[in-house]
């Protein structure tokens, strides 16, 4: 569930009808508002999403290689190195 905190913003959707009945039946369910329910599900949802993106597990051995690669210095790429070599569409131009 959501902590209380002050609310400060708005997000408007548009549904169907029975969308919205769907989502009135299960809210009470719950004994929740509708906006408490939809946004208790919502980040739910959004958390699982995101989770494998944050948190990842490794055993021992795969952890260990992970932090050898991690250790080692970075590997040197002549063409990189050309293109950080020529001036940035971003860089400023002189006007003459």
């Amino acid at each position: 569930m959501t902590q209380r905190s002050n609310r400060t913003e708005k997000l408007d959707l548009r549904l169907s009808r029975a969308a919205k009945q769907t989502l009135q039946a299960a809210a009470a369910a719950e004994r929740k508002s509708v906006s408490e329910f939809v946004l208790d599900s919502a980040l739910s949802r959004a958390e699982e999403r995101l989770a494998d993106r944050r948190v990842f597990t490794l055993d021992r051995k795969a952890w260990d290689s992970f932090v050898t690669a991690l250790d080692k210095p970075p590997r040197r790429h002549a063409r990189l190195g050309r293109l950080f070599s020529e001036p940035s569409v971003f860089d400023s131009k002189s006007e003459t």
